[in-house]
């Protein structure tokens, strides 16, 4: 009888979820980037083994294509971190603001049982009061900040990540046409390639406006 499967509660150990997701993520990254060198060095061996002259271009249009995809994918990896960063950000800047909030709470209870009372609260504590409730819309707005700033850089993650697949996938087929001494899966590679492309350059493009405000 096979053994039962284990579960790790990750919450159970401390480990946010977005680390579990990242280190999945990379994890079958890693994978099919296995599967795309292979396919690469398949490419180039037929090359070498190949009479006709356009097989060798197709193992130039695998190799271009790899340096590609090995750019996308450092830019996604970089926008992933960084977007995991600015989401940890956000979620401590409003801790952050339930703190204040927890603080105002008490000390404006306490003023209105002076009130009650027929006290005049002390002018400390309605400056305290006022300094916490300014605090806590500071804090909100950092906190927003971060949080949009985390789905931009998810955004540039998800769209360098998608050059990065199809990249990998214009490999593999170049690989197909050396391999099979047809064509048409060359075309069907620099077509896939071309499609590639257009995701890093849209990634730049989204990218690039943010980078006189925050540079990283």
């Amino acid at each position: 009888m096979p053994a039962p499967p284990i579960h790790i509660d990750a919450r159970a150990l401390g480990i946010p979820l977005p680390a579990v997701l990242a280190l999945v993520d990379n994890a079958a990254m890693e994978e099919f980037d296995s599967h795309t060198e292979h396919a690469q060095e398949q490419a180039h061996e037929a090359a070498h083994e190949a009479r006709e002259r356009w097989v060798m271009g197709v193992a130039l249009t695998a190799a271009i294509l790899a340096a590609l995809a090995a750019v996308a994918s450092l830019l996604s990896g970089h926008h992933e971190h960084e977007a995991m960063v600015e989401q940890l950000l956000a979620s401590d800047q409003w801790s952050y603001y339930q703190a204040k909030g927890i603080k105002a709470a008490i000390l404006e209870q306490r003023i209105e049982n002076e009130q009650l009372n027929g006290q005049e609260p002390p002018a400390v504590q309605m400056k305290k009061l006022k300094d916490y409730k300014k605090e806590q819309e500071d804090i909100s707005v950092k906190a927003n900040e971060a949080k949009e700033s985390s789905k931009l850089h998810d955004r540039i993650h998800v769209t360098f990540a998608g050059g990065v697949t199809l990249f990998q996938v214009a490999i593999a087929v170049a690989a197909i046409s050396a391999l099979t001494r047809r064509r048409v899966f060359w075309f069907v590679g620099i077509a896939l390639g071309l499609a590639a492309v257009g995701f890093l350059v849209h990634g730049l493009m989204i990218w690039a406006p943010t980078l006189s405000h925050h540079p990283g």
